[in-house]
């Protein structure tokens, strides 16, 4: 996985917001489109109410403006003809009308409210579900590009939200434009010049908050990294797996006050863009009021002058200053949409990267017993300057038991990275079965390993599905733990824990019980131990936390079950390694020395001067 270090350098400066040529804020809105299919697909019936429930909220207000102006001029009409029931009943059944205009607002906002909540649950995790799927297909390398994880996390942060969000302003902007087309038409009957001067108003607000919510998108992504290591740093802090070292070397301080040091840096790039974005809202706000105000003593004093009757006047005024919200409404969508697709942007790139499906397709190997073949085979990390693993070159026949030994660093795990096809060769190629690695359908070459690393995952799962996940086909198989687990030497102390297999294993969870680093090892070894049809066995330094005598069993053990498979461990005890059929020694990521034990002790090189270093320290 990449890095995530809080010692990381952190970029001097957030980037400097560019200017914003129409045709980069045009082209921000071509992932709308994916959107709206996205939460078609999600929910056609939601998507179908939302539109319907906004089409009948765009259109009732302008009707209640209308019937407020009718409701005004029976009531003026009732007032001037004391007596006369028609004109009384007139003015009460212009107020039965608007109240039920009224109730059907509310009723369309309420719906709105419930379809928008469904639907922002089902398509978040609609989008957390792609997201995850799309990591599923990533391969090893890609874990360990930090730009993709940046990519990876923008994307689980954030665009999980924004699909609905632009849907529902998409909604809401076609919602608005009807509004506005019957308010326009309402107030023309007044004065072109006064629609004019509602669109006038908006309009500064609006180019505003444009700017604002891209400069906010450059600060998150620029910040991704840093939101990062700030979760990091709270996982050191409150997990119990770095619990014991954090108090011992009583690290809590140091960690938490780069915590607030990088939350500081942060949050000073977001308060100096709220503030600015607050004072341009404040001042160019001053103008939309001014504009309102003016228009409204326009009204007024057309009214005063016999022009337009007092039902008009309180029409045109309610429409000018509804109509202005809604403008600024519909404004402020079109700018959160810009905004929505720049944060959709970080979904799209992250679920668009490119994903290398492997070609094979063969489920047997031209060379049946054949076994396993490195030729000439190199490995470079990338970026790196040196190769992991140089013309590496060997055959290991079925039966066969092979320990490699080596330095640190010296291209160990590599090769069995390789092996197991997590990474593919930059140089050479490996073959099973007479059959290249790549032309092998993936599923059908991973069942013929099985594997533990020296980094084996402690799953915070029940005991038996811990070692299940060996073989995920049988991965409820309880007969086949039960078997795993004796072969892994786990059994006994599984007996004696409480509800046995269906134990709950790890403290993330009610009930867990947490195994000794050796315990937690021969789960491991039982996991690698599912996969019955595996003609291949890795392990990856499979007894460095087991006693001496845990480990002599085990191998014992192992090679009795292993006799017509390959077995491959690798180890830095040379009392396991002894026991191998054929020792391969790395140095560099090339193999310096070959041979059984009792053929490189007399060849006097590299292995006999580690074998002999290591025997002292037992004398």
């Amino acid at each position: 996985m990449a890095s995530t270090e809080p010692h990381a350098a952190r970029p001097a400066a957030p980037p400097a917001p560019g200017r914003l040529r129409l045709r980069d804020y045009f082209d921000v809105f071509r992932y709308g489109r994916r959107a709206i299919a996205l939460v078609w697909t999600t929910s056609r019936p939601l998507t179908v109410a939302l539109a319907l429930l906004s089409l009948t909220s765009a259109l009732l207000p302008a009707a209640v403006a209308w019937v407020g102006k009718q409701l005004v001029d029976a009531v003026l009409v009732a007032a001037a003809t004391p007596g006369r029931r028609a004109a009384s009943d007139a003015a009460l059944g212009w107020v039965a009308v608007e109240m039920g205009l009224v109730v059907l607002v509310l009723g369309a906002q309420r719906g709105l409210g419930v379809a928008q909540s469904l639907l922002r649950a089902e398509l978040g995790q609609r989008v957390n579900e792609l997201v995850l799927d799309k990591a599923l297909t990533l391969e090893l390398r890609h874990f360990e590009d930090s730009e993709l994880y940046d990519k990876m996390t923008r994307a689980r942060r954030e665009a999980s939200s924004r699909p609905l969000s632009l849907v529902t302003r998409t909604f809401g902007l076609a919602q608005n434009a009807i509004t506005l087309a019957t308010y326009g038409a309402l107030l023309l009957s007044f004065s072109p010049l006064a629609v004019l001067v509602l669109a006038a108003a908006a309009l500064p607000v609006f180019f505003a908050e444009t700017r604002f919510a891209g400069e906010a998108f450059r600060l998150f992504r620029w910040r991704t990294p840093e939101t990062r290591q700030q979760a990091y740093l709270e996982s050191v802090l409150a997990r119990e797996d770095y619990a014991k070292e954090v108090k011992l070397f009583e690290l809590g301080p140091r960690l938490l006050a780069r915590y607030r040091a990088i939350f500081a840096a942060v949050y000073a790039e977001d308060r100096r863009l709220t503030l600015r974005r607050g004072t341009w809202g404040f001042v160019l706000g001053l103008a939309s009021t001014a504009a309102f105000y003016g228009t409204y003593a326009w009204i007024a004093l057309a009214t005063i002058a016999g022009e337009i009757s007092l039902g008009q006047m309180t029409m045109y005024v309610l429409v000018f200053k509804q109509g202005q919200a809604t403008l600024a409404a519909a404004l402020a969508a079109i700018g959160g949409m810009y905004e929505d697709n720049l944060y959709l942007s970080t979904l799209y790139e992250f679920l668009d990267e490119p994903v290398t499906t492997p070609p094979g397709t063969l489920r047997a190997g031209a060379v049946p017993g054949d076994g396993i073949r490195f030729e000439a085979v190199g490995f470079r990390y990338p970026g790196a300057e040196t190769p992991a693993l140089d013309g590496v070159s060997l055959h290991v026949p079925p039966g066969r038991k092979l320990a490699i030994v080596g330095e640190n660093g010296s291209g160990k795990t590599t090769l069995i990275k390789l092996l197991t096809r997590l990474y593919e060769p930059t140089e050479g190629r490996i073959l099973l079965d007479g059959t290249d690695l790549r032309d092998w359908e993936p599923h059908a070459l991973r069942a013929r390993i099985g594997v533990i690393f020296q980094d084996f995952a402690r799953y915070q799962l029940v005991v038996g599905e811990n070692i299940g996940a060996g073989d995920e086909p049988h991965f409820d198989d309880r007969a086949r733990w039960q078997v795993a687990a004796d072969k892994g030497l786990a059994a006994p102390f599984i007996a004696e824990l409480p509800r046995g297999y269906d134990t709950q294993l790890g403290r993330w969870f009610k009930d867990g019980r947490e195994l000794s680093i050796g315990q937690w090892q021969k789960i491991a070894l039982s996991r690698a131990f599912m996969r019955e049809d595996a003609d291949v066995l890795v392990l990856d330094e499979p007894t460095a936390s087991m006693d001496a005598e845990a480990e002599v069993r085990i191998f014992d053990r192992f090679r009795a079950l292993t006799e017509a498979q390959i077995a491959i461990l690798i180890s830095h005890r040379f009392s396991t390694v002894r026991m191998a059929d054929f020792i391969l020694v790395l140095s560099g990521g090339r193999i310096v020395e070959q041979g059984s034990h009792a053929e490189l002790m007399a060849a006097d090189g590299a292995y006999a001067r580690l074998f002999s270093l290591q025997a002292q320290g037992y004398r």
